[in-house]
């Protein structure tokens, strides 16, 4: 009951505020079904007619009415070239959008913990099927409903007997067809999960293009996605010899019921039945039309079965993990933010961070240092939500982490990272996000973030490039404080944003971001910089996933211990 439900609510985001599209599409795949049935009734009539049988339609009416179909189709196809468009076009649109928003309800802990290939093979491969394999037979599905089921209907008052022995050659290849039909979804999953594969393992070459020229590892990593690239191909193969068995079938089914159907009409009309000319002409003509139903539908009702399984399966990832639960807290810290007895690991039993204890107070600024590997960007991680699995508290304002809604949270914490994303777009839609803020708002934040100079030289309609490939390290970090500051958030935390960065731009960075009053940051840095890490409220230091010291600068110096041994290796 819950999968249907489920499954109602994506499906019906095709048909929301586009039902008279739909209603006009489907009315005309009837009307042109039921038009398609007068016109083998008038052929009937008109080989009656010359065959001078007695009681048959004048030619001249007959005319009249060939004259009037062909205009009343060229009307129907005029309105399915209007409706049908239209209606895949809102249909895809509005089911795209409603799986977007669905993609966005998930928090950064939800994201982090799947496998983003998924989704690339869902919005591209699966949407596509869905398109085709559920959209697009509607309209021929209920056109060889109506054609089919009109077929054997006028067939019927032309002669049940010939009619019944029809249907009998039909039975046993439709039943065959049809238990077919259920392999043909289970082989268009298999598809789409190893386009998933696929696609995760070309995103790890495209991601890791420098590392694997620089290691010589081409030949070893063209195997590995030839293997996943022969999968994809060996689950198509499986599934495009299911759909010529389909095929097969349904065609063995009409060569029977024809050669059957005609054997019989032969033998009644040398029996006697009254059987006319017009009526084998078009019992013949109705006969193929119910085969090639009978051929063409066990495979549509399969693919539109596979395409709803797929339909299923996006819904399934995108209600996974989704966290919507929590309070809403005030978008500015007040007191701040405090730890306790913090531990965690990415895996049971093997912790990385051990009884952790800090307070982070309210507008001041914190370094967090140490080896690499010690923790510190766990901790900074846990402090944007990352993961939810941790031991002990963490809390904002006295409100503890995982009782924070993610809308309340990311309004009061912005994170900056290594390696920040830049959208191909414009310096100016990159700092806002393509959002509407105040011009005197975002001139404020380039001015703060360091951006002026950049915008001066090259404009704020200056394209950034695929993910920034136009703007230097320190510029694309620029951007992303920018984005913190328009967004006004009250917590900054800054993750190794100096890293790639050469010295004097790593100066100028973590200088701008010390310069930001009323703003609570905290920066994990390898940069120990005498002149800036004196700008520090507070410095924390961590080994091995311990706070060994914390204090100032000159406190942490005075005392001699593991941060002076640090100072003093890296100078």
């Amino acid at each position: 009951m819950k999968n249907k439900t489920l499954r109602r609510e994506y499906t019906s985001r095709f048909y929301e505020g586009n039902r008279v599209a739909y209603f006009v599409m489907i009315s005309v795949a009837i009307l042109l079904g039921v038009l398609n049935l007068i016109f083998l009734w008038l052929i009937q009539q008109l080989v009656d007619t010359v065959s001078s049988i007695p009681g048959s339609t004048k030619v001249g009416v007959l005319a009249i009415l060939a004259v009037g179909i062909i205009l009343l189709n060229i009307l129907l196809k005029g309105f399915q070239y209007v409706a049908q468009p239209r209606f895949f076009q809102k249909a895809m649109i509005q089911f795209k959008q409603f799986t977007f928003v669905k993609l966005t309800r998930k928090n950064i802990a939800s994201f982090r913990s799947e496998d983003t290939s998924v989704y690339l093979s869902a919005f591209s491969n699966d949407l596509a099927t869905i398109e085709a394999n559920y959209l697009g037979i509607q309209y021929t599905l209920v056109f060889n409903i109506i054609w089919g089921s009109g077929a054997m209907l006028l067939m019927l008052a032309y002669n049940p007997v010939l009619t019944l022995a029809a249907i009998g050659f039909c039975v046993l290849p439709i039943i065959a067809s049809t238990a077919a039909g259920k392999h043909l979804e289970e082989a268009e999953k298999k598809v789409s999960g190893e386009n998933a594969e696929f696609v995760a393992s070309l995103k790890d070459v495209l991601s890791g293009f420098f590392a694997i020229k620089s290691f010589r590892a081409e030949n070893a990593v063209l195997d590995l996605l030839g293997q996943s690239s022969i999968a994809v191909e060996s689950a198509k193969c499986r599934k495009r010899k299911i759909s010529v068995i389909l095929s097969m079938l349904g065609g063995t089914a009409g060569l029977m019921a024809q050669l059957g159907t005609i054997s019989v009409g032969v033998l009644l009309a040398l029996s006697g039945f009254g059987i006319t000319p017009g009526v084998v002409t078009a019992f013949l003509t109705l006969s193929g039309a119910v085969i090639s139903v009978i051929q063409e539908l066990p495979e549509l009702l399969a693919s539109r079965r596979a395409a709803l399984g797929l339909v299923d399966k996006m819904a399934r990832t995108l209600e996974l993990n989704v966290r919507d639960e929590g309070k809403d807290i005030p978008n500015c810290l007040e007191n701040g933010i405090s730890v306790h007895n913090l531990c965690f690991g990415y895996e049971p039993d093997k912790e990385i961070l051990h009884d952790i204890n800090i307070t982070f107070e309210a507008g001041k600024s914190y370094a967090i240092v140490g080896n690499s590997g010690s923790g510190k960007s766990t901790l900074l991680n846990l402090l944007m939500a990352s993961r939810h699995d941790y031991k002990g508290a963490i809390c904002y304002d006295n409100t503890e982490l995982m009782g924070i809604s993610s809308k309340s949270l990311y309004e009061l914490v912005s994170m900056v990272e290594q390696n920040v994303f830049v959208f191909d777009a414009s310096i100016r839609d990159n700092i806002t996000m393509f959002r509407d803020f105040p011009t005197a708002d975002v001139d404020r934040a380039i001015e703060l973030s360091g951006l002026s100079r950049l915008i001066n030289e090259r404009g704020g309609d200056y394209l950034c490039g695929e993910n920034g490939k136009n703007l230097s390290g320190g510029e694309k970090q620029r951007i992303a404080i920018a984005r913190s500051l328009l967004q006004k958030s009250s917590v900054l935390l800054a993750d190794e944003v100096t890293a790639s960065l050469d010295a004097d731009t790593a100066y100028q960075v973590i200088g701008d971001i010390l310069k930001l009053d009323g703003v609570t940051r905290i920066v994990v840095t390898h940069a120990l910089v005498e002149s800036l890490l004196k700008q520090y409220d507070g410095i924390i230091v961590l080994k091995d996933g311990h706070i060994v010291e914390s204090g100032t600068f000159a406190d942490l110096i005075d005392k001699k211990g593991y941060f002076y041994a640090l100072y003093t290796v890296a100078q």
